[in-house]
């Protein structure tokens, strides 16, 4: 992770901040997600990302309440570490384009970068290709921002056809599609990942790694051929550095994290670790820093 006197700027596309006095995460269950239940603050962020080089981040919306993505709006209004938000909104609201409005037009709405639905968590495995889904999605395009893509690998072939549906909106592929590191398989995913790469509408969040491994016994090497697949599918100017702190708190740390990313990476010019690190980041969300 290079940053040099003409462009210093290290971004963090993807991480998350909750505070449990204000609203549950109800999906932090059970004893494996123990570590996770507790506040973890814009503060502790900010600080722990300032320490490690990292001079501006996304934060990414966690749970799909529509009160969720204002008090983020509002973190960033008042962070200097936080340059974009990706927030919530309900996709099959016929009124999507008007709480768009509303999240622009509120305290922190410039830093409305993109909306993001745990797609993941529904049953419908073609969710994303619904015609009030495809509704939404192209009222975001409307309004100028980007849609993060949150599936497992057997949603990809409707992410593909979404995007591919939608080419005026990009689309950004969280945690490289969820792979399934842990068992080391390689196929389905990695055919699906090059037909999503094949649409210049997409990009490509190297992020989420470490949690698809073993938490226990993951190595780098586990975890080469994912990185390798993305980077020869994307490109390093449609792939985006993403801590998904704190949620990697189960298998790393935020340190560990970018030293994994930068060890998978290990063949990047200069100027293509910049862009992955960076670039991408700023160029793809539009970010002011």
């Amino acid at each position: 992770m290079t940053g040099t006197d003409t462009d210093p700027v290290v971004v963090d596309a993807h991480h998350h901040v909750w505070d449990l006095s204000v609203r549950d995460q109800d999906w932090i269950t059970g004893p494996e997600l123990a570590p996770l239940r507790r506040d973890f603050t814009l503060g502790e962020l900010e600080a722990t990302a300032r320490s490690l080089g990292v001079t501006a981040t996304v934060l990414v919306q966690t749970i799909t309440v529509p009160e969720e993505t204002p008090e983020f709006l509002a973190m960033a209004a008042g962070s200097d570490v936080v340059a974009g938000v990706v927030g919530w909104t309900d996709l099959t609201s016929p009124d999507v384009a008007e709480h768009l409005a509303e999240l622009r037009e509120g305290l922190g709405g410039e830093h409305l970068v993109g909306i993001r639905h745990q797609v993941q968590g529904e049953p419908d495995p073609r969710w994303l290709v619904r015609p009030d889904v495809l509704r939404g999605l192209s009222a975001v395009a409307d309004a100028g921002l980007v849609y993060d893509l949150l599936v497992k690998p057997h949603q990809l072939p409707a992410a593909v056809e979404a995007a591919a549906r939608l080419p005026e909106l990009t689309f950004v592929l969280d945690h490289l599609g969820k792979p399934p590191i842990a068992s080391g398989e390689l196929e389905p995913w990695a055919g699906e990942i090059r037909r999503l790469a094949a649409l210049p509408n997409t990009v490509c969040k190297l992020s989420g790694l470490v949690t698809e491994a073993d938490w226990n016994s993951w190595s780098v090497a586990d975890l080469v051929p994912y990185a390798d697949t993305v980077l020869d599918a994307f490109g390093p100017d449609r792939l985006m550095f993403g801590s998904d702190w704190p949620v990697c708190n189960l298998a790393s740390d935020y340190l560990e994290v970018i030293d994994v990313a930068e060890s998978v990476m290990p063949a990047l010019s200069p100027a293509e670790d910049r862009e992955v690190f960076g670039g991408t980041a700023i160029r793809t969300y539009g970010l002011r820093i």
